[in-house]
């Protein structure tokens, strides 16, 4: 019997398994979690012939390598990168097919931050809430990547598409993020408000899958009481204390006490996945 199955021979600074995430257990303190950049990790399950919902491998800027047990396809989206298979180079942003015992290796990020791998069949480990994603806030799903680890794979679908290249987006030289005011804007000053909505702020090396942090101009708050916690969704802006932003992805809490400020359109959102630290980030607001 084939061994449909995905060993991992370097894993990387920070490789989890992905899908569409677990909407609907807010209620629970469950978030959605899932991959950042949705439209790259789609068009990698459709370079191999997955379906949408198939769960895809992210990295995160220094990749990763694997080697599958039985003759795969392979493709690797997002974070343009070197791709090689036993040492040569192969395709980015295109299907490899890459036989038993060899090892595809997924370089450094040449810009941008979280690249996708998706394998013919899907990675198939244990569903839990019915996804397949690793939530690094609740803990939820399959642990980090590991090195040695080894991740079942599902019979691969249909054959994989016929293209040479797919045209994908550059990760963002500035990151421009669409937002609606509220519903805790009235808790800064004007000139606060005036300050996100006009000043350029950069990506801050703490950033990760919970939320993209800002560094730039403190934003001064007009009240000083407490705020009782209340729900949080994707996108929101979040301002800690210390004023300076916090966009939430697909890992943040369902309920913060510091006032949102705004909330960023869910299309801007897997650009930000993308920004890499120090990307000048702009908040303007949206246009109805």
């Amino acid at each position: 019997m084939t061994d449909r199955a995905l060993a991992v021979v370097r894993a990387g600074a920070l490789t989890t398994v992905q899908d569409r995430g677990r909407p609907g257990h807010a209620h629970l303190g469950v978030p959605r979690s899932g991959v950042l950049d949705g439209p790259a990790a789609a068009l990698a399950n459709r370079l191999v012939g997955n379906t949408p919902e198939a769960a895809v491998l992210e990295t995160t800027l220094n990749g990763c390598s694997v080697s599958p047990r039985s003759t795969v396809t392979i493709a690797v989206t997002g974070a343009p990168c070197a791709v090689t298979v036993d040492g040569g180079p192969v395709a980015w942003g295109a299907p490899v097919r890459v036989r038993a015992g060899s090892v595809l290796d997924v370089g450094p990020a040449v810009s941008g931050v979280r690249a996708y791998v998706a394998v013919s069949g899907g990675l198939t480990v244990e569903p839990v809430l019915g996804s397949r994603a690793t939530d690094l806030l609740s803990g939820l799903g399959p642990a980090p990547l590991t090195d040695g680890a080894v991740l079942p794979l599902g019979p691969p679908g249909r054959a994989h598409a016929p293209v040479d290249a797919a045209p994908q987006p550059a990760p963002p030289a500035e990151l421009l993020l669409r937002v609606a005011l509220g519903p805790r804007d009235d808790w800064f000053t004007p000139e606060a408000v005036r300050l996100f909505t006009s000043r350029t702020y950069r990506v801050s090396p703490a950033s990760n899958r919970i939320g993209l942090r800002a560094t730039g101009p403190a934003l001064e708050r007009a009240r000083r009481a407490e705020l009782p916690s209340e729900g949080v969704v994707l996108g929101a802006v979040q301002v800690p204390p210390d004023g300076t932003p916090v966009v939430f992805l697909a890992d943040h809490p369902t309920t913060g006490g510091y006032p949102v400020i705004a909330c960023v359109r869910r299309a801007d959102l897997p650009a930000a996945a993308q920004a890499a630290p120090g990307t000048p980030v702009r908040f303007l607001v949206a246009r109805r």
